[in-house]
């Protein structure tokens, strides 16, 4: 009973650490004075974290800052 317990939190913290922190420091989720519709700018930025993730990147926040930069790197 406790490795399944264990298993779980670890699946917990994989979600954590994967989506959630990576969305609040690549998208500065948490800063966000979005207050009317929330959800569906959330639903956009999971959207995008999603396209950027399938196209195989690690670094989010990088990939964001060369897609700022250069319009081509963003339609890949």
């Amino acid at each position: 009973m406790p490795e399944r317990w264990n298993e779980w939190i670890r699946g917990h913290w994989r979600i954590e650490n994967r989506s959630h922190y990576v969305r609040d420091v690549a998208f500065a989720e948490d800063a966000s004075r979005i207050r009317k519709n929330p959800d569906i700018v959330a639903r956009l930025r999971s959207f995008a974290y999603n396209l950027l993730r399938a196209d195989g990147c690690d670094n989010i926040k990088n990939a964001r800052w060369r897609a700022a930069l250069d319009i081509r790197a963003a339609s890949k």
